[in-house]
Parts: C-alpha cells; sequence; structure tokens
C-alpha cells in the first residue's frame, strides 16, 4: 500500500482507506459477518485508513470497527469519524459546545477508546462555517484531549474553502469522482497550500462507475439509491454524485474502452482520483473481503495516460457537466 502525508498531521497513511457507511446502513441488507471479514481483509493487506460515522447504522458501524480493532490488537489504523448529524434539523443553532461533546463522547464509547484520531463535523449547513465559535469549540475538545484532530465533511466546494480558512481544520473530505471534477480545479490547489489533507468519498458515484448496474437494475427500499433518488432524505448529492441515474449508465458506456487489461472499471476510476497528488485518501466503500481487496488493488495499477484523463474530461464535460458542476 502506497502512502501519502494526511495534510499537516505528522501522519502518513495508505492511499485506498475503508469508508464504513455501507456495513452500518442505508445500503440494502447489513451482514455482519461479511463485514467484519472484509474489515479484517483490508487490515491483513495493508490497510491503515477508515472512515466511518456516529449515524451509520446509529452508531452500528463503529461499534464494528471497534469490535475487528479489538480482535486484532496491536497498532491501531488511523480511525476517522463524524458528528452532526444526530440533530433533528440540521441548524448552527444544534453545533452546541454541549452536543459537540456528547457525540464524540458517544462515539469514543462506541469506538472504545480514549481519544480519537479525527472527528469531521459531518456536512453541517453552509452557514455553520462562518461561526467560529463552532470551531472555537473544536480547539477546546482537542486541548482537552478528547480528539487529536479536527475536519469538516461538505457538501459544496465552497464550503471547503470556507473550512480551510480556520488554521485549526486539518481535513476535508469532499465527493470527488470522474463524475464530480469541480474540487480539483480550486480547492484542491488552495488545501495543497495550507498543507490540509483531502478524504475523498463517493469515489465510484454510489457503484455507478463500478459499471455493474443497469436500466433494470433494482435496489431494496432501505438503499439510498432508492429511497434518496431526489434528496428525500439527504443532499441529492450523497447519491449517484448527484448525477440522473440514466444520464450516469450512458456516460459509464463512454467510459468502459477507457479500462486497462486486467483491471475493472470501478479500480480505473479509483486509479484516476489517486492521478491529483492532493488527494490523501480515499474510502470506497467494502461488503466483502472480495470487494475491500479489489479496491486495494486499484492502487498498484500504472499512472494512467494523459489520453485516458483527456477522455474521462470529455465524458464529463459532455454528459455530466451540466446536471452537477455549478450545483456543488
Amino acid at each position: 500500500m502506497h502512502s501519502r502525508p494526511f495534510g499537516r498531521t505528522g501522519r502518513n497513511v495508505g492511499e485506498i482507506g475503508f469508508g464504513a457507511w455501507a456495513i452500518g446502513a442505508a445500503w440494502g441488507k447489513v451482514d455482519d459477518v461479511e463485514s467484519v471479514a472484509a474489515l479484517h481483509a483490508a487490515l491483513d493487506a495493508g490497510l491503515d485508513f477508515i472512515d466511518t460515522a456516529d449515524v451509520y447504522g446509529d452508531g452500528h458501524s463503529e461499534r464494528l470497527i471497534a469490535r475487528v480493532l479489538k480482535e486484532r490488537g496491536g497498532e491501531r489504523p488511523f480511525v476517522a469519524t463524524k458528528a452532526g448529524r444526530r440533530l433533528p434539523a440540521q441548524t448552527v443553532d444544534g453545533y452546541t459546545a454541549a452536543n459537540l461533546e456528547g457525540w464524540i463522547d458517544r462515539s469514543l464509547q462506541n469506538l472504545e477508546t480514549d481519544c480519537l484520531d479525527l472527528m469531521q463535523l459531518h456536512c453541517p449547513p453552509t452557514d455553520a462555517y462562518y461561526h467560529p465559535e463552532i470551531f472555537d469549540h473544536m480547539d477546546r475538545l482537542v486541548e482537552r484531549g478528547k480528539l487529536r484532530h479536527y475536519g469538516v465533511s461538505v457538501e459544496r466546494v465552497e464550503e471547503a474553502l470556507k473550512a480551510i480558512e480556520y488554521p485549526n481544520v486539518a481535513s476535508v473530505q469532499i465527493i470527488y469522482n470522474m463524475f464530480r471534477l469541480r474540487p480539483a480545479q480550486l480547492f484542491f490547489r488552495e488545501a495543497q497550500k495550507r498543507q490540509v489533507a483531502v478524504i475523498v468519498r463517493v469515489p465510484l458515484a454510489s457503484g455507478l462507475l463500478s459499471g455493474k448496474f443497469g436500466p433494470d437494475t433494482r435496489f431494496a427500499s432501505d438503499d439510498h439509491r432508492q429511497f434518496n433518488r431526489k434528496g428525500e432524505a439527504f443532499d441529492v448529492g450523497e447519491t449517484f454524485a448527484g448525477v440522473p441515474y440514466d444520464v450516469g449508465l450512458a456516460a459509464v458506456e463512454k467510459l468502459r474502452p477507457l479500462v486497462p487489461d486486467g483491471a475493472t472499471l470501478a479500480q480505473l476510476a479509483l486509479r484516476w482520483i489517486l492521478m491529483d497528488d492532493a488527494v490523501s485518501v480515499v474510502i470506497p466503500g467494502a461488503r466483502t473481503p472480495v470487494q475491500a481487496l479489489a479496491n486495494i488493488a486499484a492502487a498498484e495499477l500504472p499512472a494512467l495516460p494523459e489520453a485516458t484523463l483527456a477522455a474521462v474530461a470529455k465524458v464529463y464535460d459532455e454528459d455530466i457537466r451540466p446536471h452537477v458542476h455549478q450545483r456543488w
């Protein structure tokens, strides 16, 4: 596993991490036996970065991670979690010192640790980034030893740019993939200048970029790819990266010829993300050992040629840009 600096934290992390949303909830049936096996397989293969959140299965994802780490013993990987989505409504008023500490205490208990490696504000309302007292609260929690570092998980590029104005924001988690190119323009360059770590989520556009879906694919009622198609439960950009399903399927067919011999479209999509050195770690989800190991193998693909990068940009400009570029 190749490693990259995680911003200015002094830590290096493997460039492929483990996104633990799918082992918590909202991706159809959860199989704990398979989830545990997937985590063990990934860690055995050298993965050392796991991303979760307190609302993934109401803490189920965090508790599964703690279980696996206890079973393994030894040196712990870098575990990032998130807080803020437990609010009944997303308002700035909800991000009080008491609420933040309560959420963090719950994650400390779930993860069975005394100090969180990284706690990220979990897609708070845009106005939160204009309230320095929220970030002051996070500073106090670091001083008290409950957090080593803190960051933010954002929906919009504008939120990311505002967040990194705060000097102690160590990381930004953002959606970036072949269907969401805008972060690489201004935000990635600014993050590099400030030595802010970049965590890339939704790298496969909720599976669209796996190339495994078709017009007749059906998703379970408890899978966000079914219940959040129009943003009914949370930001629609989290589902298929905000791209209309039929538009995404058509674009995928244009991308298939770019897949290198012996690789999959999903591996190409992950390797494409890693071509930008502003990216610290990309966190594809995995629910089985096979998926986890296939994700990690993507990092071993050779650097992509300029012709491939140009072809991806052409598909984006022609098919995807009108649907997503200015929205996020």
